[in-house]
């Protein structure tokens, strides 16, 4: 079984603890992290089409691969990259 919480023993980073200057600039992140995990969904429900699917077809198993997916790209979001890019585009002052 995959363990999530040590996805950086594969290549992936844990999600890194930052101290943000403002309770303003946490929310952004989170928002940032959650469209970072919108992202890794899209990109794994194309990845894991139902060519090799883990779970059994039958009703209602495209509800549980969504999930899964679902699950999966909330625990990978924030390590990636594409958060914490968009997370200092968007808090850039000029």
């Amino acid at each position: 079984m995959l363990d999530i919480n040590h996805m950086s023993v594969i290549g992936f980073q844990n999600k890194p603890d930052t101290n943000f200057a403002s309770e303003n600039e946490k929310k952004l992140k989170e928002q940032t992290d959650s469209f970072e995990s919108l992202i890794l969904k899209q990109m794994l429900d194309i990845a894991m089409e139902d060519k090799n699917s883990l779970f059994e077809k039958g009703t209602g198993s495209h509800i549980y691969q969504s999930m899964y997916h679902d699950t999966l790209s909330k625990e990978l979001s924030g390590g990636f990259g594409y958060s914490e890019l968009l997370f200092n585009f968007l808090t850039k002052k000029y």
